[in-house]
């Protein structure tokens, strides 16, 4: 039975990958020198076969971001390296994961084979035993390590390999049966750089992006959300059934033990709640009536699991969608009596669809499905292509260069051609493919920066149109025919990779789910602040609200969006349009608000966050709105995850209010319960000023009117009336013995130079 790692196992594990990365990308940078990969041309003395694997690893590097320097050929190495970093040490470490799970398969004989099996057969072969099972893991994984891929054609140093064996070898078997661990993998491949980013206080574009807002998701709140959307649509249709149950059910337990599935060894509904209706007898706050989900019946939805789609736009590694594969999983089993491997393909295949921006996370999302898929099924199976896409790949080179590679295409495919007779053309194909790649060019062009939130309708036209489905065919024709004769084409692959991105970008959705990226306006480039002010203006204040207006495109007029989110959109005034529009546009499903301390690995006030369901459906006059709290009261200490985790469960009250009353809340900011018709503070007391000194016009100067002599007089920063460089620093306060006697009031434990000043006796 899988679990979540412990904080020691954590510890680990992130000392081991921060040391891998740091050996992988020295080692692959030496590689590529002694090809001459950043040289302007190659060396001399080498061969045709290493050039060749030069001219293609080049062409890997310019689509990676590498650039070639104005004044010659000499190019960039820096993310080429890291892509031959990351693809080597994660061969190594999926072939680990994949052993210890008793998944990895010999691929002549069909069976899994033990890394004792494995270094046994190697040295048989006279091969390393690294190496052999890093091959089989990427013959099992053709659609995560790319076939013909030229960084896995470059050799790292001895010394390099060896070291990231021995690196590999030292962890111990439960880091690779844990639940959790390929999402921490990430998390530590990038913590480096994501404190380099941090601390340096650049804005962040499209080298640091991905880097910046990864967040390993706490396990309950992705529970949550789906327990709240799916395992409440099932709940609502199990009570429907069953009208006497849903009224006489003694609790939100007992509700939660009937709807359990009871297929592939058993699903609870652990964060599922429940809320009662008020019955025509009941009085005051008294609800005896029937029970039904908190957040809603969801209605519009299909009714068959088979026909659910659910999408993580920002799908990181995989963790939203590797729990929900194990909810649909049941339901399908359930819904249509299909074996567990049978349930399993059906659920990839047909329900589950994953985005995100940085194409490593994109593997290790693919590689956690499968993963879970095999686990679930006993054993190895052939799985359907995943339904799981990079959104961040930009193309390379001009417009023009990506409308002749139709042209390219068509020949390299052998793509039947019919003459028109009437126009210059020869080929009547050719026309749509050149403008299916034109719109590829201009659709994809801001993508590293931009990943799911590209909206191919911005593009006009219908990007699925006519000749995508040529185009696709002519794609998937050319590296087929490419791998044939050994060869890799980097813009076919990447136009390969974006076709398979368009598709689900122009999707539609039944649920969408994901912990959204956090990046406030003012850490933002230039490009990111104009993108999200020409296309989701009130929105724009944090990329995480810009998601939130975007994902509303996928879902049509009845999907539903389960986010995470930061909490301050709730109630920041920055906010207000965007919250008068929803509220009055969008069913608001449920708001849980977690506050500080809800992530187990980030302490203190960094992050405050909020578990949010919206649906696409216009909301009735009395609809009810669900909402819990598990925040700690202001000036207490922040809740810990695990009881966070506990009350979301069942130790805290679900709150309902009907939507509409939130739009007369001050500046429309959602509450608890809504002010409605309780009379404002505001109105019967008026805050004419903030913390203030005492009498500023008798001891308060400028401080050119006086000469401050550190004893008499202090300084003291006031604010402005607009905005303005060193305003409100002008002031000075005459506070006569304040230097002798606040030294000595020094607060216990304060750092040197704190002291207490305000009023009251300062002698005493």
């Amino acid at each position: 039975m899988s679990f979540a790692l412990s904080s020691d196992l954590r510890a680990r594990l992130g000392a081991v990958i921060i040391e891998a990365r740091r050996m992988a990308e020295s080692g692959a940078a030496e590689a590529l020198a002694a090809l001459a990969v950043g040289e302007a041309k190659p060396f001399d003395y080498m061969s045709l076969s290493e050039k060749a694997l030069r001219d293609r690893l080049r062409a890997r590097g310019r689509q990676a971001g590498d650039r070639i320097a104005p004044s010659g050929s000499a190019q960039q190495t820096r993310h080429l390296a890291h892509e031959a970093a990351y693809e080597h040490w994660h061969r190594m470490l999926f072939a680990r994961f994949l052993a210890e799970n008793e998944l990895l398969i010999h691929p002549r004989f069909r069976v899994a084979v033990s890394l004792d099996d494995c270094r046994e057969l190697a040295r048989e072969e006279g091969r390393d035993p690294w190496k052999l099972a890093s091959q089989w893991a990427q013959a099992m994984l053709p659609g995560i390590f790319a076939e013909g891929d030229p960084v896995l054609d470059l050799s790292l140093p001895p010394e390099t390999s060896q070291r990231l064996e021995e690196l590999l070898e030292s962890l111990p078997r439960p880091v690779f049966t844990a639940q959790d661990a390929l999402g921490w993998t990430y998390q530590y491949w990038r913590s480096e750089e994501k404190d380099r980013v941090n601390s340096s206080g650049i804005k962040i574009g499209a080298d640091e992006l991905s880097a910046v807002t990864q967040l390993f998701t706490e396990r309950y709140m992705v529970l949550f959300l789906l327990h709240n959307t799916v395992g409440a649509w099932s709940a609502g249709k199990v009570l429907a059934d069953e009208p006497e149950f849903a009224d006489s059910a003694p609790s939100e337990e007992a509700l939660r033990r009937r709807i359990r599935l009871e297929c592939g060894g058993g699903y609870d509904f652990a964060y599922l709640r429940f809320v009662r209706a008020k019955a025509e007898t009941d009085e005051g706050d008294e609800r005896t009536g029937r029970w039904r989900p908190a957040a809603g019946l969801f209605p519009d939805w299909p009714q068959a699991a088979r026909d659910l789609r659910i999408l993580d736009p920002c799908c990181g590694s995989g963790h939203f969608l590797a729990e929900a594969f194990e909810l649909l999983v049941r339901l399908r089993m359930e819904e249509e009596g299909l074996a567990v491997s049978d349930a399993a393909c059906a659920v990839l295949r047909d329900n589950l669809f994953g985005l995100e921006i940085d194409p490593r996370c994109t593997q290790i999302a693919a590689f956690n499905l499968a993963l879970a898929a095999w686990r679930l099924a006993g054993g190895w199976i052939e799985l359907p292509p995943l339904n799981i896409a990079c959104c961040g790949t930009a193309p390379v080179g001009s417009e023009g260069s990506w409308v002749r590679l139709a042209d390219e295409l068509e020949g390299l495919a052998g793509l039947a051609q019919e003459t028109d007779l009437f126009g210059p053309d020869p080929s009547l194909a050719r026309g749509p493919l050149h403008e299916g790649m034109a719109r590829f060019y201009r659709l994809f062009g801001q993508a590293r920066e931009l990943g799911s939130l590209i909206d191919p309708e911005a593009v006009g036209g219908d990007i699925m149109g006519a000749g995508y489905r040529d185009l696709e065919k002519l794609l998937n024709e050319a590296i087929k025919h490419e791998r044939r004769a050994g060869g890799r084409n980097e813009r076919v692959v990447a136009a390969a990779g974006m076709a398979r991105a368009a598709e689900i970008l122009t999707g539609r959705f039944t649920l969408v789910v994901t912990n959204v990226p956090f990046l406030a306006r003012g850490k933002q480039d230039a490009r990111l602040r104009k993108f999200a002010e020409t296309h989701h203006g009130d929105a724009k204040g944090d990329i995480a609200t810009v998601f939130v207006s975007r994902i509303f495109r996928w879902l049509g007029d009845h999907g539903t969006q389960a986010l995470v989110t930061p909490q301050n959109w709730l109630f920041l005034t920055t906010y207000r349009k965007l919250r008068k529009r929803l509220l009055k546009e969008r069913q608001w499903n449920l708001v849980a608000r977690l506050g500080t301390g809800a992530f187990e690995t980030i302490s203190g006030e960094v992050v405050n966050v909020a578990l949010v369901v919206l649906s696409a459906a216009k909301p009735a006059l009395d609809w009810h709105m669900a909402g819990l709290d598990v925040s700690a009261p202001r000036g207490q200490r922040p809740i810990r995850a695990d009881e966070k985790a506990r009350l979301l469960r069942s130790g805290s009250d679900v709150i309902e209010s009907v939507q509409a009353d939130q739009l007369r809340n001050p500046d429309a900011v959602v509450l608890m319960r809504p002010v409605g018709d309780r009379l404002l503070f505001g109105r019967v007391a008026h805050g004419h000023a903030g913390l203030q000194s005492g009498d500023i016009p008798a001891f308060g100067r400028l401080f050119w009117e006086v000469r401050p002599d550190g004893k008499s007089w202090v300084f003291r920063q006031s604010t402005v009336k607009e905005t303005t460089n060193y305003g409100g620093r002008e002031h000075v306060l005459h506070w006569e013995g304040v230097s002798d006697v606040a030294e000595r009031k020094v607060v216990s434990g304060a750092r040197k130079g704190v002291r207490i000043q305000g009023g009251g006796d300062l002698e005493s």
